[in-house]
């Protein structure tokens, strides 16, 4: 119970001392997930979408499958999750570092799905989400794949802290990309480019919101 208390007093310790960063980094994740929606109906409504062909859809038909939709819907919405949450509780001192992070990467990839206008394939299997989810999906956001690009962005954030979770982050880039592929709600560019253009977002934000690089590139 000491060890409870002490661990709860460094806690609010922490919060107190980073504030305005925090409140600064919820400031911006607000303010991206705004954006974010708007392209979100941009896309599902307004925009001129087309269909393309690609090699591996017109090869590998898709896959109604219980247990597929389970990892679209349940486990990206449980990675999301997570990666919000994990700094409150057991890291408040980069609670800015995290909400940075992802709020980049949400702004960038509301810039993509602004400027490529795919359509979601025809004969993408059709999920029913449950209705506090289904406001946070639209339609024709495809490139690049955020069901790859989020649990990656997780794998890179946490390879240094915690090799484990960063490890579970990896495999369950893999899997989900698997899984868009298989229900056909992405093309394989929307899955493959995610990995590359998630990496080169967390190159820029960790230098703009944590400086170790940048710092250790000078010496």
């Amino acid at each position: 119970m000491t060890k409870f208390r002490k661990r709860l007093k460094e806690w609010k310790d922490e919060i107190i001392e980073h504030r305005n960063k925090i409140l600064l980094a919820l400031f911006f994740i607000v303010i991206t997930s705004f954006i974010y929606y708007l392209a979100g109906s941009y896309t599902t409504t307004d925009a001129e979408v087309i269909e393309v062909p690609d090699l591996i859809l017109s090869h590998v038909p898709a896959i109604d499958s219980s247990v597929l939709i389970f990892i679209y819907v349940w486990v990206f919405t449980i990675i999301t999750t997570f990666l919000y949450v994990y700094p409150f509780i057991f890291n408040p001192k980069k609670i800015h570092y995290f909400l940075g992070l992802i709020s980049l990467w949400v702004f960038i990839r509301a810039i993509f799905i602004i400027m490529t206008h795919l359509k979601t394939p025809a004969d993408a299997i059709i999920i029913n989400f449950p209705w506090l989810i289904k406001s946070f999906y639209f339609q024709n956001d495809l490139f690049f794949s955020g069901h790859t690009g989020l649990p990656f962005l997780g794998y890179l954030i946490f390879r240094k802290e915690n090799k484990s979770l960063s490890f579970l982050f990896l495999v369950a880039s893999i899997i989900t990309g698997i899984t868009v592929l298989l229900l056909h709600q992405h093309y394989s560019i929307d899955v493959l480019a995610a990995f590359f253009i998630t990496y080169g977002i967390y190159k820029i934000g960790n230098r703009i919101f944590n400086g170790k690089e940048l710092e250790n590139t000078k010496k």
